[in-house]
């Protein structure tokens, strides 16, 4: 059986169950007219009521435009859909959230944000997926500054705890501190962007940036693509490189790819230190075949794929993120992230084929819920 077999069979990966086991005459008249009158005057007098009679408590709204979905690119809200279930199925086995797809038929930054800020009322929290930067990042921040309510945007800040956890594990294994080590990110979208953010953030001082243009550079004005490119311009590249990839990686210790397929080859792993770091999270094709990295020299090779050894997966971060910040009702901070990211970092012992713990592990997810619930409580 295939995925399309699967789906089609499935017709959907996730659906509405009660939570009335029995319905009568009597249970009717008060779930539902004449009795929930007196339930929906008392969440209109107080809008906090509605996280105490109502399922807002646990649920997430999951908002997409379509944009950047997967490394399938802009394929729009209809080829998002199945994406959005199956994000929504993973916050309810592994969060047990309620989580629902919204696919919307614009891009506009503006339209979206007002849109979502509309459906506050139905919601106790916000997971945006697959929006394009830099589009992403004013929406983001526009809605943190307008909502009451957790606004999470898994492709930014999600890939970029998952990156940071795995790098202070690889940096555990080869002995070396992120204040002595060069980092190369390729690729500063929506991911790159964050994850650029949180390595200065743990330790990090050299580290060179790369997109399109090339080295992202602040003399040099055509490397920016945009103001967030210029933003970690003014505070990255402290050796002043200029050029291209292969400029960037030598004399580095860390590769993190959140870019395109095949475009590491065995000239630029060889330019790097000895026993280099390499994260080739590029999805369906990671940037450098694990294994032809390993075999050019790399100490700890990571994708984003389940086949490989050393999956960086956003699965253990987002739903027990998500989960701590909606029971606290509290908006996510950096404090929340990094706490999210100790707790990832913690949750095992790392090896070289496994930085990280596995998706499945029960106590993680754990763990992340708790450290993000007290770092929001402590606030």
């Amino acid at each position: 059986m295939d995925a399309k077999e699967l789906h089609k069979i499935l017709r959907g990966k996730i659906k509405t169950i009660s939570n009335v086991d029995n319905l009568n005459e009597e249970s009717l008249s008060l779930l539902y007219t004449p009795g929930v009158a007196d339930v929906a005057e008392e969440c209109s007098k107080d809008p906090e009521n509605t996280f105490l009679y109502t399922r807002r408590w646990n649920t997430v709204g999951i908002i997409s435009d379509g944009s950047a979905v997967l490394g399938l690119g802009n394929i729009g809200p209809y080829g998002a859909l199945p994406v959005m279930e199956g994000k929504a199925l993973l916050f309810n086995l592994f969060g047990q959230l309620d989580a629902f797809p919204i696919c919307l038929n614009t891009q506009d930054p503006e339209e979206i944000v007002s849109i979502v800020k509309n459906l506050e009322p139905s919601f106790g929290g916000i997971n945006l997926e697959d929006i394009s930067a830099p589009r992403c990042f004013q929406i983001l921040e526009e809605l943190n500054k307008t909502m009451n309510i957790p606004v999470f945007h898994d492709d930014q800040q999600g890939t970029a705890v998952v990156v940071t956890a795995g790098l202070l594990n690889a940096l555990k294994l080869t002995g070396k501190e992120a204040k002595n080590i060069k980092v190369v990110i390729n690729g500063i979208g929506a991911a790159g962007y964050n994850i650029a953010k949180f390595l200065m953030d743990f330790g990090v001082i050299n580290l060179v940036l790369v997109d399109k243009n090339g080295v992202l550079n602040k003399n040099v004005p055509e490397s920016c693509l945009h103001e967030y490119h210029q933003e970690l311009a003014k505070i990255t590249n402290p050796e002043n490189i200029s050029g291209d990839l292969s400029d960037a990686l030598f004399g580095a210790d860390v590769f993190i790819g959140v870019s395109r397929g095949n475009i590491l080859n065995e000239e630029m792993v060889k330019k790097m230190n000895k026993n280099p770091i390499i994260f080739a999270l590029a999805n369906p094709l990671p940037e450098i075949d694990p294994i032809l990295a390993k075999s050019f020299g790399a100490s700890i090779v990571a994708t984003g794929r389940s086949d490989y050894p050393n999956q960086l997966n956003n699965l253990i971060a987002f739903p027990g993120i998500m989960k701590g910040a909606i029971e606290e009702k509290s908006k996510i901070t950096k404090k929340m992230l990094h706490s999210a990211i100790l707790a990832i970092s913690n949750s095992c012992i790392p090896t070289p084929n496994r930085i990280l713990p596995e998706a499945y592990d029960k106590r993680l997810h754990l763990n992340v819920y708790e450290a993000v619930k007290n770092a929001s409580s402590s606030n």
